[in-house]
């Protein structure tokens, strides 16, 4: 969701009476479009609040064992819309105040009237969809391997927005956000897709003149490893992962969202052909001219390694304003750690190996998961459970 990033309210018994207090105290940088270096404009979002809850926490996944199955995601396909005095009436739906908003929609708050729950409604509309083009690509690389880019690069909006409902509709895992109902009428020309609203938004903003400590960053980061290895084993690559899509949950623990750009694959591994995701968090072997594929799962990795950085550093390890200075330090320069914060020599080692420019040689998901291990060892605060 990265732009489409959602917040929820604290619900009280009486969905309508504090809905205007609600909404204006949500944090407002939600709203505001991630721009293509990866930076978003505007103070950077206080974590104060969440710090403060984390160390109240047992730094562990054991309350994860007895986790609930989710319920399969209903499929609407008549949808009523009615205006009312301050809402708009979808179904049982009550549509309210934006909460966010991406490159084809808005996110609006939604109560659910039958629930009795609120929820993130995406709305966007089918006409844009089919009438936005998109950028001119080259065409997929010749040869045995190129079917396997199943999200393939010519895919138009629309077709990638049904594309992400499908791969979301298959997932269920406590470090995924969950897709709860589409309402998709034939006769409607709106799409509204029903999130579960995640209360704290992501995990941190960047740029941050307040990173996380390396234990935060140790708990928070153990949840994304574990949200992207269900993923590979689902074979799904999910192509822009980066603190913008890594919403915090009420227990605490991080939901991976925004699969606008993911791809399913076949076989052991993706070989991807297309370029896409956020450019500051863009691998290396993406911009090259010589290489016509790559692995899914290095990307995956090495987008990993950004946020990480960004977790504990408030800062992309590359940026530059302009796209073509960014592609070429990210090709070419090494990277660079700041003097403080300090770090442990174990998480520079991590970082570092998820940041090798050689995608044959870039650690992988188990190696991180053992690596993690070492990690948690060398601190008496966590503990990691798998």
């Amino acid at each position: 969701m990265s732009s489409d990033s959602v917040f929820q309210p604290e619900v009280e018994s009486d969905p309508q009476g504090e809905l205007a207090d609600m909404v204006a105290s949500m944090n407002t940088t939600a709203n505001q479009l991630t721009p293509p270096n990866g930076y978003r404009s505007g103070a950077p979002r206080s974590t104060v609040g969440q710090r403060a809850r984390l160390t109240d926490r047992k730094m562990s996944l054991q309350e994860r064992g007895s986790r609930v199955a989710r319920q399969p995601t209903i499929e609407t396909k008549r949808v009523s819309i009615t205006d009312a005095d301050d809402c708009l009436q979808l179904n049982q739906y009550k549509l309210k105040k934006e909460i966010g908003k991406g490159s084809y929609g808005v996110v609006k708050l939604a109560y659910n009237e039958d629930s009795e729950q609120y929820y993130a409604m995406k709305v966007v509309s089918k006409k844009k969809l089919m009438r936005l083009c998109g950028f001119l690509r080259r065409p997929p690389p010749q040869g045995s391997n190129s079917q396997q880019d199943l999200f393939p690069k010519f895919m138009q909006p629309l077709e990638r927005a049904y594309r992400e409902i499908a791969i979301l509709k298959k997932l269920d895992h406590p470090n995924v956000v969950k897709l709860v109902e589409v309402l998709d009428d034939p006769d409607e020309d709106g799409l509204h897709m029903a999130f579960e609203l995640m209360k704290e938004g992501p995990v941190i903003e960047v740029p941050t003149d307040n990173p996380l400590t390396e234990d935060q960053a140790r708990f928070y980061f153990r949840d994304v490893v574990l949200g992207i290895e269900y993923l590979h084993y689902h074979k799904i690559i999910h192509r822009d992962i980066k603190p913008s899509n890594l919403l915090l949950g009420d227990d605490g623990h991080i939901k991976i969202a925004d699969f606008g750009v993911s791809n399913e694959f076949e076989g052991h591994d993706a070989l991807l052909s297309s370029t896409a995701g956020t450019p500051a968090f863009m691998a290396p072997e993406m911009m090259s001219e010589v290489q016509q594929s790559f692995s899914g799962k290095a990307l995956d990795v090495w987008a990993m390694g950004v946020t990480l950085y960004c977790f504990v550093f408030g800062e992309c390890p590359f940026y530059d304003e302009y796209i073509y200075s960014l592609h070429n330090k990210i090709k070419n320069k090494p990277v660079e750690f700041p003097e403080t914060p300090s770090i442990s020599n174990e998480l520079r080692d991590l970082i570092e190996r998820m940041l090798d420019k050689n995608p044959a040689t870039r650690i992988t998901i188990p190696e991180i998961k053992a690596s993690m291990q070492t990690l948690i060892a060398a601190s008496p605060h966590c503990e990691l459970v798998y």
